[in-house]
């Protein structure tokens, strides 16, 4: 049942609480996933050098400009599950003489292995982007993840040779490295006591090479697995610098819906699980400060979103799903939540880049589509590495079958003598006027408030199924927003339209 806890119809106020001494928001949350997982690789990234697609060195050029226009941070690769079957010396040297294996995780599809370590380091070192390597734990051994290691990293030495004849001279930067992925399940069905030991052990041989300096990833829990979380902080806290966790909204994964025809309950449903997330990231921060108060490890959200069932006609494998207003919703929701953990939250990878879950892009062939959630991320740019605003938002909260979800989601932040409001309405069928009292973020000369300018943008659609296709003008994109009036210099009213996403920007 979904009830409405609170004054229906009550105006909605945003108290700005800006402190020097607010967390920047990483830039890192904003990090994308890139899998060998059904067309995220092939065709959503890779063509090759002899395909009729448009590429550069045989990487998609629409899909290179993507990347550029979202300012991606990091990118994590090559799983995901595929990563703890991948022996990356099968990915290097002549493509014609690489190995193939089949892709035993994803609809057995045969993999060539044509994409390797120079494919996607040259890929981030191209398009400016972190690569974030996650390592073969669950069938790799540690030798196997030192020598790829020293193959990115070293200056010198046998596997440098060996990367030297394979075509590139020096080494490249690699921050980020993943000692494995899910360990509790596809990545080795492990107990958190054996893994917290694994972990200790690979982690010794995952050296610094030639400048290079890892930022050493532990494989964390599902979801509100505290418990792991606890065992692995206990056990190998002061050997890593981050961990991971991984939250799906999903509450049937036997029968988890359709990404485009959904009820309005179902929707409502999605919405209330995405607030769960709020209280899974308390739940592991709460256990990391007990190992951890100055918070020197960072919890990294890199598997996130939705996972809706596949398109009709599509290979189960390959996760191939649509993506709609309602995603758009998921995404700023989920941002918005993540934003207020920046003291601990220092890296969040969505659920994937291209043709995969809750993607960024789909494509078909020589087309390209930019999805509804693409265009969150891409409004929200301003957010990265600003300083977080602490605030407070008074709503109804709607009661969604025993979840609790406020109608109006929000977040704020400042860089660069600019402010940055994000505003989402989960309401359907609603618009919501909202008050923000400005007083304490806007400049003060001779005892009166300096004017300031407010600039906004918005992403709705007419229908929360709404999606972009194929061939058809975007039915979800980005647009001015006119619905912001400041009144007094001081006091921004806003009418936010119902299922609405809104960035506003001040100064």
């Amino acid at each position: 049942m979904i009830g409405v806890a609170g004054t229906a119809g009550a105006e909605v106020t945003v108290t700005l609480m800006p402190s020097e001494s607010a967390p920047i928001i990483a830039k890192e949350m904003y990090g994308q996933f890139t899998e060998h997982l059904g067309n995220c690789i092939y065709g959503g990234i890779w063509v090759g050098e002899d395909s009729k697609i448009p590429n550069t060195n045989g990487y998609r050029n629409d899909v290179i400009e993507a990347i550029r226009e979202l300012k991606v941070p990091v990118m994590r690769w090559p799983g995901g599950c595929f990563a703890d079957e991948y022996h990356w010396m099968d990915g290097i040297g002549p493509r014609s003489e690489r190995p193939r294996m089949v892709n035993t995780n994803w609809g057995g599809t045969v993999e060539d292995n044509s994409f390797g370590t120079h494919e996607f380091l040259n890929l981030c070192e191209l398009v400016g982007v972190e690569p974030y390597i996650s390592g073969n734990v669950g069938s790799g051994s540690v030798e196997e993840i030192q020598k790829w290691i020293e193959y990115m990293t070293a200056t010198d030495g046998p596997m440098a040779l060996l990367r030297k004849k394979n075509g590139r001279e020096k080494p490249w930067k690699v921050k980020y490295f993943g000692v494995g992925n899910e360990t509790w399940g596809c990545g080795g069905n492990m107990t958190a006591e054996y893994y917290s030991d694994i972990y200790r052990r690979y982690q010794t041989y995952c050296k610094n090479y030639s400048g290079n300096t890892l930022y050493k990833i532990a494989s964390g829990g599902n979801a509100s697995d505290y418990h792991w979380t606890d065992v692995c902080m206990k056990n190998a806290a002061k050997m890593m610098d981050g961990i991971s966790f991984h939250y799906y909204y999903v509450d049937d994964w036997a029968a988890k819906g359709s990404a485009t025809d959904f009820s309005d309950d179902n929707y409502y449903m999605t919405m209330g699980h995405v607030y769960d997330i709020n209280a899974a990231i308390e739940g592991h921060s709460k256990v990391m400060d007990k190992y951890d108060p100055e918070r020197r490890v960072g919890l990294m959200i890199d598997e996130w979103g939705t996972w809706w069932d596949v398109e009709p006609g599509t290979n189960p494998g390959h996760l191939f799903q649509q993506n709609t207003m309602r995603d758009a919703l998921v995404a700023a929701v989920s941002l918005n939540i993540f934003h207020n953990h920046a003291a601990r939250v220092k890296m969040a990878n969505i659920a994937q880049f291209a043709n995969v879950l809750q993607a960024m892009l789909l494509t078909k062939d020589e087309q390209m589509v930019k999805t509804p959630t693409f265009y969150v991320f891409k409004m929200y740019i301003p957010h990265m590495d600003a300083r977080l605003v602490p605030l407070k938002v008074d709503c109804d909260v709607l009661e969604v079958h025993g979840r609790k979800a406020p109608v109006v989601s929000a977040t704020a932040s400042q860089k660069d003598g600019r402010t940055t409001i994000s505003l989402a309405n989960i309401l359907l069928d609603k618009a919501q006027e909202i008050t923000i009292d400005l007083g304490s973020i806007i400049p003060v000369k001779n005892g009166k408030p300096v004017a300031v300018g407010v600039q906004g943008e918005i992403i709705s659609a007419k229908d929360i199924h709404d999606f972009n296709g194929f061939g058809e003008a975007e039915k979800v994109n980005i647009k001015p927003f006119k619905g912001a009036d400041l009144k007094n210099k001081t006091v921004l009213k806003v009418k936010l339209p119902a299922a609405s996403v809104v960035t506003l920007s001040i100064g």
